[in-house]
């Protein structure tokens, strides 16, 4: 194949990239930016693969068992699972920049004339490799904690920020060794030791991270993944795969500032160790707060009946419980019923950025009555009944009124000015972020204990 047709090739796909992030930002044009994502890639595969010469067998071995899986995958990951495959999918993005990384420095093929060219692409293999070592490893322990195969909780090492200016150190002296080896035909063992260093301090960064600020963790990684990428692509000299990555890390980069923002949070804060690092008056036993009050499903179905103006608050006990479905048949006969209903959606519920609004899509809930948290926060004072579903740290009162608290700031959707708030949980355990919740003791809360599925499915019959 030309090397006219290769790059005008590539320039389509790196359009229809650009158009496929343009098209998932908005519910509406989501389904059209998948499918420009779709059309890009396979044609960016297209043309690679008309480009090999040789290998067939590993190439078209490989297009099996990775299309294989991923297949799968597709049909069998839940909603509920789908942080966690997210997680785990950036860890190959990350080990995939590591192999190749290897890959290109060990290959005898590779010559330089100019010893400049040569440092360059020392220093792009070297940061190819760190950025995807941080990101692989980074990524598997984010899928043991949102797999709930690792706890929640941070793990803080003593003197935790000097370990991490200390690796970082090393790196930079690391790196200069190998690029000086490498000039003298060597550099293997900088290389490794480097690797190892990477790897240890992407375990090190995301074990320390409170469970309320994993989704900032997951766009995080995610921008790691894309720069990982475009380093890989300046190591193969591939035009697609720098764009490629340059896109999925600002991108990613521009979600984690927007996500952090919103929780107000510093992004070097949620490195350095997130939500739920200390301990204060919230994490105070349930007991001393005073007593809950709890409903059954006819009472529940009397309060919303009697509303004009009912506000839904989605989380992660939601996702777990899959009641999005129940939620929108309920949606619908209050609606029939005249009552105005809404959705809140707080930047940060659930465990992935978005994964609430891609919950209630998938039941079919309108765009137009899903609202970010900003949208209808001042609201709640006109609010009739706000049913919390599942959701925990972004309904807690604590962040605005107990400077204690792990979560003192957080902007958080304000469900207890409602007239009257209803929580569904299981039970009274703490959210993600291990901090107690004062809203469940307050006046004019209602607890509806239970999974949230079968709750909703009995309020619904009494509906």
């Amino acid at each position: 194949m030309s090397q006219g047709i290769v790059t005008a090739s590539y320039i389509g796909a790196t359009i229809l990239f650009i158009l496929a992030l343009g098209g998932l930002s908005h519910p509406e044009t989501s389904r059209r930016g998948n499918l420009y994502g779709i059309t890009g890639m396979a044609l960016a595969l297209l043309v690679t693969i008309a480009n090999v010469t040789a290998n067939w067998g590993i190439l078209v071995g490989g297009l099996l068992i990775g299309g294989t899986i991923g297949l799968i995958l597709a049909r069998r990951v839940q909603m509920t699972e789908m942080p966690e495959l997210v997680a785990i999918l950036h860890s190959l993005v990350g080990l995939a920049a590591v192999l190749v990384g290897f890959a290109n420095f060990m290959d005898p093929t590779v010559h330089f004339e100019d010893s400049g060219e040569q440092k360059i692409h020392d220093i792009e293999t070297y940061l190819g490799i760190l950025i995807g070592a941080v990101t692989f490893s980074g990524s598997v322990i984010a899928f043991g904690k949102l797999s709930g195969k690792m706890s929640g909780n941070p793990i803080l090492l003593p003197a935790r920020h000097w370990l991490n200016l200390g690796l970082l150190l090393t790196t930079i002296w690391v790196g200069k060794m190998f690029v000086e080896q490498s000039a003298a035909g060597s550099g293997l063992i900088p290389l490794l030791i480097m690797t190892g260093i990477a790897l240890l301090f992407g375990i090190h960064m995301v074990v320390s991270i409170g469970g309320a600020d994993m989704p900032v963790v997951i766009s995080m990684l995610n921008s790691y993944s894309g720069w990982a990428a475009a380093a890989t692509g300046f190591m193969l000299n591939n035009d697609l795969l720098i764009v490629t990555g340059a896109l999925v890390g600002s991108s990613g980069a521009i979600l984690s500032y927007i996500m952090c923002r919103a929780m107000n949070r510093k992004f070097l804060a949620v490195i350095a160790g997130g939500f739920g690092t200390t301990t204060g008056a919230s994490t105070a036993d349930a007991g001393e707060q005073g007593e809950v009050v709890a409903l059954d499903a006819p009472e529940v179905a009397n309060l919303l009946a009697d509303s004009k103006e009912v506000m839904i608050v989605p989380g992660y006990g939601m996702a777990v419980a899959q009641a999005q479905h129940i939620v929108c048949e309920i949606t619908k006969a209050l609606k029939a019923k005249k009552v105005n209903v809404r959705f809140g959606i707080h930047p940060v519920a659930g465990r992935m950025p978005g994964h609430m609004n891609v919950l209630l899509a998938e039941a079919k809930v309108p765009y137009d009555i899903v609202y970010e948290m900003d949208e209808i926060n001042d609201d709640f004072p006109n609010i009739d009944v706000s049913i919390v579903v599942g959701a925990n740290d972004i309904v807690n009162p604590s962040a605005q009124t107990d400077p204690d608290s792990p979560i003192s700031g957080m902007p958080v959707l304000e469900v207890w000015k409602s007239k009257t708030t209803i929580v569904l949980k299981r039970s009274m355990a703490t959210g993600y972020a291990g901090v107690q919740n004062p809203l469940f003791f307050k006046e004019n809360t209602r607890m509806l204990f239970g999974d949230a599925k079968s709750s909703l499915d009995a309020v619904f019959k009494n509906l």
